[in-house]
């Protein structure tokens, strides 16, 4: 009856691990859809030039690396509260995403006329908040993933490959299908339902788990 109870209890704990990996890999699906979308979106409003693509990358770059270093700080306590947190994050990135193309379009107007620098500094404040929420996600789940499983090497490992791997399906889905076929608007919607679906798991699955 043990052997039993023990492979059960490794099967769960093998589906739990895959389940993880699948919620982060449609968070990081979820991210590039907004970065590609925010990116036209900006190109519209301030041209298409290199100024403009290295504000966006460098807003993508240095949110998601504040973001790390907010979330190390996140990333402590129980199991249960490290769910919660994650959850939230992925909600509040999910919110901002269906109210950013308004946003970014209002703060396109604010700026006309101002001088290029404070234009850049301006949409690069605007986009900062969710590339810094999208940065923490990652050192939240390690430490949920740590606190479950162990293994610290195949938490970072393998959760960061996951992540990688839906952004670049979704950099490569978004350019030749989705932006296409749905347009700026409902792509973003796509990205938003993605963080929603990612939170929803995560408080009734995961939450449920953690003790």
């Amino acid at each position: 009856m043990g052997a039993t109870i023990s492979q059960a209890d490794v099967a769960t704990r093998a589906k739990d691990q895959l389940l993880l990996r699948g919620v982060f890999f449609i968070s990081g699906f979820a991210a590039i859809l907004y970065q590609l979308v925010w990116q036209r979106t900006l190109f519209a409003l301030i041209g298409i030039n290199i100024e403009a693509v290295t504000l966006v990358v460098t807003a993508f770059i240095l949110g998601l690396g504040l973001g790390s270093l907010v979330g190390g700080r996140l990333s402590h306590g129980n199991p249960r509260g490290l769910v919660l947190r994650f959850a939230v994050v992925e909600l509040a990135i999910g919110i901002y995403g269906l109210l950013s193309l308004r946003l970014l379009h209002t703060v396109g107007a604010w700026t006309l006329g101002l001088s290029p620098a404070t234009t850049a500094f301006v949409t690069l404040v605007a986009v900062l908040p969710p590339t810094m929420a999208m940065g923490a996600t990652l050192p939240i789940l390690v430490a949920y993933y740590v606190r479950r499983f162990g293994a610290v090497g195949t938490a970072v490992a393998g959760l960061y490959f996951t992540n990688t791997l839906g952004s670049a399906l979704a950099a490569f889905a978004a350019s030749f299908v989705v932006i296409r076929a749905l347009g700026l608007t409902q792509t973003v919607w796509l990205g938003a339902a993605g963080n929603f679906l990612v939170a929803t798991v995560a408080l009734i699955r995961f939450s449920q788990e953690a003790e």
